[in-house]
C-alpha cells in the first residue's frame, strides 16, 4: 500500500494546476539530487489602498498593471497571492489593506538588471495608484526549474 503525505498531496495538486515540474526533495530516498543553481528571490508586496483616499485598486487594475509593467519584464514567470496585510502610514496611522504579493525568481547573475526593472516597477505602481511605497524584499535562494 502506497503511503500518501498530505505535502505530497498538495505538491501534485500544484504540479496539475500549473503545469510545473517539481525537483526532487534531496535526501529523499531513491530521489536523485537534481543541480539547484544560484537565483535570488524577490517578493514585493502591493498595497490597494490609496493613502489620500478614492477607491481602492481592483483586481481588474492590478492584472492589466501586472501585465504591462511585471510581465513585460519577467516573462519567464511570476506568482501572485492575495493578501491581507498592515502598515504604518505617514500620518502614523495603522491602516489594513487588501493586498498583493508578487514573488520573482530570477538567476543571481542578473540581479543588477533585474534590480533596476524592480525599481521601475515599484515607482511605477507607487506613481499610479498613488502609494506610499511598495515593499520589497530580497533574499538568495537554490532554484531548479527542469
Amino acid at each position: 500500500m502506497e503511503t500518501r503525505t498530505w505535502a505530497g498531496v498538495l505538491a501534485g495538486a500544484a504540479v496539475l494546476a500549473t503545469g510545473a515540474s517539481l525537483a526532487p526533495v534531496a535526501g529523499a530516498v531513491g530521489a536523485p539530487v537534481a543541480p539547484r543553481d544560484p537565483y535570488t528571490r524577490t517578493e514585493l508586496f502591493f498595497g490597494t489602498e490609496r493613502p489620500e483616499g478614492g477607491a481602492a485598486v481592483t483586481e481588474q487594475e492590478f492584472q492589466e498593471f501586472v501585465d504591462a509593467e511585471i510581465t513585460s519584464r519577467f516573462p519567464a514567470g511570476l506568482t501572485i497571492e492575495q493578501a491581507r496585510g498592515q502598515y504604518r502610514d505617514a500620518h502614523g496611522v495603522i491602516e489594513h489593506e487588501r493586498s498583493y504579493v508578487v514573488s520573482l525568481v530570477y538567476p543571481s547573475p542578473t540581479g543588477r538588471a533585474a534590480g533596476a526593472a524592480i525599481e521601475e516597477i515599484r515607482r511605477s505602481y507607487d506613481q499610479r495608484f498613488a502609494q506610499e511605497s511598495v515593499g520589497r524584499v530580497d533574499e538568495p535562494v537554490k532554484a531548479s526549474f527542469s
